[in-house]
């Protein structure tokens, strides 16, 4: 049996100061109803309207009112640069992979597929280990590959 229980989410930049933190790959971070470990031990059952993609620095609220931090784990990234970023950004996101942007460099998921699809068209590739926040799409936070859209005021 989970310690608390949390049925909300509080959007980065809108809460103070959180009791503990919960470290999650950008994978782990898209939920509904899940058990989760915090970085301090303690179990937490989420339990969400709908599912939701979470944000570094986001914050679970806990049915006593604490909050406990959402972080993105390290993993392994493909750090993607090459003279014409734009066009590798394109292939990037024709092939519906999240990407992080940066001015100088891209970041995905270590994908073998992807990668030598983009050494193909001239990326330089090197492997990374970092956080993973890539961009939101269209709609802002959220994952692009379905029609969950996070944190926004637009419904389908």
């Amino acid at each position: 049996m989970p310690d608390h229980l949390s049925q909300a989410v509080q959007p980065a930049g809108t809460w103070a100061e959180a009791t503990d933190s919960c470290t999650l790959t950008y994978d782990d971070r898209f939920l509904r109803r899940k058990v989760l470990h915090s970085d301090g031990g303690v179990s937490i059952l989420l339990d969400l309207p709908k599912t939701t993609s979470l944000d570094h620095g986001d914050a679970l609220l806990l049915e006593d009112g604490r909050l406990v931090e959402v972080i993105a784990a390290e993993e392994d990234l493909l750090r993607v640069s090459g003279d014409n970023l734009a066009r590798l950004a394109w292939h990037i996101g024709n092939r519906h992979t999240p990407c992080q942007i940066a001015a100088d460099h891209l970041l995905i998921q270590n994908d073998p597929v992807i990668g030598h699809m983009l050494e193909h068209l001239g990326a330089t590739l090197d492997p990374v280990s970092a956080p993973f926040t890539p961009e939101g799409g269209a709609y802002g936070h959220g994952r692009t590959h379905s029609h969950e859209h996070g944190h926004t005021a637009h419904d389908h």
